[in-house]
């Protein structure tokens, strides 16, 4: 399943839907959490349901459930677990036992779960068990606004937009139980939909720092996001240069590469460049 960049869309918005697989996307997120009244939910799992069902292949396609204790979810699954979604987003995810309540609660449905991993205080000290439960997994994802509220806090993001540092221990945390339980780390969105430049630093940073992906909130951050997750041809060639080093002196711990030492750590960098762009190393 592949994951730069994953759109969100709201469920009780069915216009949207066509138009968000176009936007180049990897994955469209269907909400039937936060972006949907709960006089709408209803409407959303009938036009969410709908459309999944009709439209298999089309694109990666997640439905974002409603949480375990919301009461709402048992609703949500009746409605779409036979649509046919690639993946559910479970949102207030506390750690592996939260994957392993919804894993019940789907009656044997081997459908993948995307967690979002960080968004109760009880959540933060659950980032390491989701190895735990890695099977049943397409990624790990985190999100920054519903902490912050939850444990009264002004804000999570300083005012030059970067995370005050509570909040950057969670970002490092999720990152880390991601890549724990072998799965993708999917970045949160970057909620200023006009700052296309700033778009472009956050998700850079985002790759350079271990994610493999990012989710949006507009079509239009969609190409920003696919590019900053896209290797471009010089970090191919780069990694295939690594790689071919390595080979042709199997014996040898340490290299020289265009006037720079490299060891055996490169060669699992390399391999993650190569896997990120979709290309052998040949």
């Amino acid at each position: 399943m592949k994951l730069r960049s994953l759109l969100f869309v709201p469920g009780d918005r069915p216009e949207r839907f066509d138009k968000a697989a176009a936007s180049g996307a990897d994955a469209v997120i269907l909400d039937l959490e936060d972006s949907v009244a709960s006089a709408n939910k209803g409407k959303a799992r009938d036009a969410v349901a709908c459309w999944v069902g009709e439209n298999a292949g089309l694109t990666t396609r997640i439905i974002r459930v409603n949480p375990i204790d919301s009461g709402l979810l048992d609703a949500d699954l009746d409605a779409i677990l036979g649509a046919g979604a690639d993946a559910l987003m479970l949102p207030k995810a506390e750690g592996a036992a939260s994957v392993r309540a919804l894993c019940d609660m789907m009656q044997g449905s081997a459908i993948p779960i995307l967690p979002i991993a960080s968004e109760t205080p009880a959540a933060v000290f659950q980032l390491g068990s989701y190895a735990e439960v890695a099977d049943r997994l397409c990624g790990l994802t985190w999100g920054a606004e519903d902490l912050p509220a939850a444990i009264g806090a002004a804000t999570s993001r300083e005012a030059d937009g970067r995370y005050t540092p509570p909040y950057e221990v969670v970002r490092s945390l999720t990152l880390f139980g991601a890549h724990a339980a072998g799965v993708p780390a999917i970045e949160t969105v970057f909620p200023a939909i006009d700052d296309t430049d700033g778009l472009a630093t956050y998700a850079a940073r985002g790759r350079r720092d271990g994610y493999v992906g990012m989710m949006a909130i507009h079509p239009v951050q969609v190409p920003t996001i696919n590019a900053a997750f896209t290797p471009d041809e010089a970090e191919i060639a780069h990694a295939r240069a690594v790689i071919a080093a390595f080979e042709a002196n199997p014996d040898a711990g340490v290299l020289q590469l265009d006037g720079k030492m490299i060891d055996r750590p490169h060669i699992k960098q390399a391999e993650r460049v190569l896997a990120l762009a979709g290309v052998t190393a040949d």
